[in-house]
Order: structure tokens, then C-alpha cells, then sequence
């Protein structure tokens, strides 16, 4: 299961989930999908994601065990 903090980084920039679908080519929904676990973006998104909050891609997903 991929585990994510985009939640908790978007929080921290006060940015909503269209905010951060805006800055990186997504809907809300898929934003909304992605933090509840419900969906894993593809490499692409997480990078794009990884690139808008300013942190390497490994410090948002991981796998959980």
C-alpha cells in the first residue's frame, strides 16, 4: 500500500487541494483520491507533486510494509 503525506505538505503551504491541483496539471478529485490513499499517481504526478512542495519524492511516498 503507498502511503503519502500530501495532506500534511499542503496543510503546511495553507494550499487547498485545487490549489495544488493547479501547480501540478490535476483536478481536485485526483488530489482528493491521491491523499486518501484511494489512488497512486503515476510517477509523473508524484514528481510534479515532489517539484511543488520543494522535498524528493521519497520524503511524500512510501510503501508501507
Amino acid at each position: 500500500m503507498l502511503e503519502n503525506r500530501v495532506r500534511e505538505l499542503r496543510a503546511r503551504y495553507k494550499w487547498t487541494q485545487q490549489d495544488l491541483a493547479d501547480a501540478v496539471g490535476a483536478t481536485r478529485q485526483t488530489i482528493g483520491l491521491i491523499e486518501k490513499g484511494d489512488y497512486a499517481p503515476s510517477v509523473t504526478l508524484a514528481l510534479k507533486i515532489s517539484k511543488a512542495f520543494r522535498v524528493p519524492v521519497e520524503d511524500i511516498f512510501s510503501i508501507k510494509e
